[in-house]
């Protein structure tokens, strides 16, 4: 996973990150969290009728230097690029989502990173339910908190690991994965599907997700959810609402306006995009 226009010094300031650098788990945890809480989950682009870019450097500009930020594909890509930079051994993982109601392909990518002898499973671009910091696959069927969420690994009877997170006291299945590593244009079909197919939910509706260390923002449509350990508030947000929102909740320099197309445009720095 490479890019020419990628550097560390970039990336450390897009995520706010000061701190010590070094090929360890300690490192590994705190960039994961300061780009989780840093860099939104969006599907702008699919909302506007694009195919989103699979291509390194295009990556790394829009959310290194546009300051935006991307789904799995993208976020997770970027994460595999500061963990190549540092020096720690990582590979791509396929994952199945499993909270729809009918089985999907593996469309969702991790990264697994090894350092300090562990494995652990990264994540910063599964929406609402991810992880919020590395977990270790040594760490079979234990509870594991992170801030005010829940979650574990376990295996079923084939061996696929299968991450699960505690959703209003319960269980509830998140995606299942094995080890087999995947290269970056194994996901090319996946990417198509989740940027053009009309069953795909970034096809059907904005979906913004933006973690911070109380919580998160969750902008389902026209549909606001602020979740804390406190609660969920939902607020259901007027049309010109929404621009407002996606620059003071989501830090997303964006202007959201209805196009001619079925599906909402976005207009970036005031010039709709194709």
């Amino acid at each position: 996973m490479h890019s020419d226009n990628f550097d560390m010094a970039t990336y450390f300031k897009r995520i706010n990150y000061t701190g010590q650098v070094a090929a360890d788990a300690a490192t590994l945890h705190a960039l994961m969290r300061h780009q989780l809480f840093s860099v939104p989950f969006e599907n702008l682009d699919v909302q506007a009728g694009k195919i989103v870019s699979l291509v390194p450097d295009e990556i790394v500009d829009k959310i290194l230097h546009q300051g935006r930020g991307g789904y799995c594909y993208e976020v997770n890509g970027l994460f595999a690029m500061a963990l190549e930079a540092l020096g720690i051994t990582w590979r791509f993982v396929a994952a199945r989502p499993m909270f729809y109601p009918a089985r999907r392909p593996k469309t969702h990518m991790a990264v697994m990173a090894e350092v300090d002898g562990r494995q652990w499973l990264c994540d910063l671009g599964f929406g609402s339910y991810g992880i919020r910091a590395p977990m270790a696959l040594d760490q079979l069927d234990i509870d594991i908190e992170q801030d005010f969420d829940t979650f574990r690994l376990t295996r079923n009877a084939h061996g696929e690991y299968l991450l699960q997170a505690k959703v209003e006291g319960e269980w509830a299945n998140q995606y299942g994965f094995d080890l087999s590593p995947q290269e970056w244009v194994d996901f090319v079909p996946a990417n198509y599907l989740n940027s053009t197919h009309p069953d795909a939910i970034f096809v059907q509706k904005l979906l913004i997700v933006q973690h911070h260390p109380k919580g998160r923002h969750i902008l389902l449509g026209d549909v606001l959810k602020t979740i804390t350990a406190k609660g969920v508030e939902v607020q259901r947000l007027a049309e010109d609402e929404i621009a407002d929102v996606l620059k003071a909740r989501f830090a997303l320099a964006a202007d959201y306006a209805i196009g001619g197309r079925g599906y909402p445009q976005l207009v970036l720095f005031g010039v709709p995009m194709p």
